[in-house]
């Protein structure tokens, strides 16, 4: 697939693209439906009609009666979660077609098929085949074979609840995709080192062996978010000794060493309220992606708020690739671009999957 913007569009400047943005919503009226995630450039949150986590937005679009096209600044798995929940008659689109998210495409369907029947050989009963949770961010195509093997999808926010659900049912959780958001829950659940194996799908039988898997009561899959995983201990001590008073507060997809060392971690719904609830004078070191960061810190002047490792603080590059440029073109042109479809039957077992998690609650 590719994607070239027209010139025009290429060549605007900023006043003009802001203008024709701010005329196309007006003439599309309360039928649009603009959604933003935290980690998107402020000049595109601007335009948001909701700002926030993947998952919380395709449900607030979901639940505007009026609204019939809605477009998702963001990945390519959160326009796929709107496009599941949403409502009959809804479509849902994305300013830049091909921004992905690289963590989501480590989990792909023939490896984790092949892992899945690996394990269900290895059962000693019923109780030991593992239940499958899987990550909000993943493919429409994880979230129904979660579904269709009776398991749920969680968020960063949820994802204890979702283990404690799991271990209630079964002896095993197989975690996808991302290593270090499982090994931080099931740390947090108390479980041993022993207990907790990580299947390499680059490898035989995911490089353990019978015995391991016997052990073990959580199975990490191999991926991780390359925002999170550049957070390192070292960035955490040089915060300390600069900013002695600061609250170090991280993402739970960052390696469970800075996790250990942080004062708090949690979503990204999480570190906003956090940052919100912070009193004034506050100083505030966090790891997550820079966007979020700066808008924090545009938020609460009355706060020093930090990227936790200073200049080298990482960016999500397929974020980054929505622009005002390109929602300006989706905006005016969005009945020339395929809308974003999950097919019938992954729709159905994906919302299952969603709809256990969301009966946590």
């Amino acid at each position: 697939m590719t994607f070239i913007l027209p010139t025009q569009y290429r060549e605007a400047g900023v006043g003009e693209l802001r203008d024709r943005i701010q005329a196309a919503r007006e003439a599309a009226g309360k039928k649009l439906c603009i959604l933003t995630h935290h980690y998107q450039r402020p000049e595109v949150v601007t335009f948001g009609d909701f700002v926030g986590d993947s998952f919380e937005l395709a449900r607030q679009a979901a639940s505007q009666e009026e609204v019939e096209i809605i477009v998702f600044c963001g990945v390519h798995f959160m326009a796929e979660a709107a496009d599941i929940v949403k409502t009959g008659r809804q479509r849902v689109f994305m300013p830049h077609p091909l921004a992905g998210c690289p963590m989501a495409d480590m989990a792909d369907m023939e490896e984790v098929n092949r892992a899945w029947k690996y394990l269900e050989s290895h059962k000693l009963a019923d109780r030991t085949i593992p239940i499958p949770i899987s990550y909000m961010n993943t493919t429409a195509a994880l979230k129904a074979f979660t579904g269709a093997h009776g398991g749920l999808i969680c968020t960063s926010a949820n994802a204890v609840k979702a283990f404690q659900y799991g271990f209630n049912n079964k002896e095993k959780i197989f975690f996808l995709p991302d290593e270090n958001l499982g090994a931080n829950t099931g740390r947090k659940l108390g479980l041993r080192p022993d207990e907790i194996v990580l299947w390499d799908f680059r490898l035989e039988s995911g490089g353990l062996t019978r015995s391991q898997i016997e052990k073990a009561r959580l199975i990490l899959w191999k991926g991780s978010c390359h925002v999170h995983t550049n957070f390192r201990p070292e960035h955490v001590r040089q915060v300390r000794e600069k900013y002695p008073e600061a609250k170090i507060i991280v993402h739970p997809e960052c390696l469970p060493e800075v996790v250990d060392l942080a004062d708090g971690d949690g979503s990204t719904r999480y570190i906003v309220d956090y940052c919100a609830r912070a009193p004034a004078g506050a100083t505030i070191a966090i790891g997550t992606e820079i966007n979020l960061i700066k808008r924090m810190a545009l938020a609460y002047p009355d706060k020093t708020i930090v990227p936790l490792s200073g200049e080298k603080n990482p960016i999500c590059f397929n974020m980054y690739r929505t622009n005002l440029n390109n929602l300006a073109y989706c905006l005016e042109n969005y009945e020339a671009m395929p809308p974003v479809t999950v097919e019938a039957s992954a729709r159905m077992e994906a919302l299952s999957a969603l709809e256990k998690m969301l009966k946590l609650a």
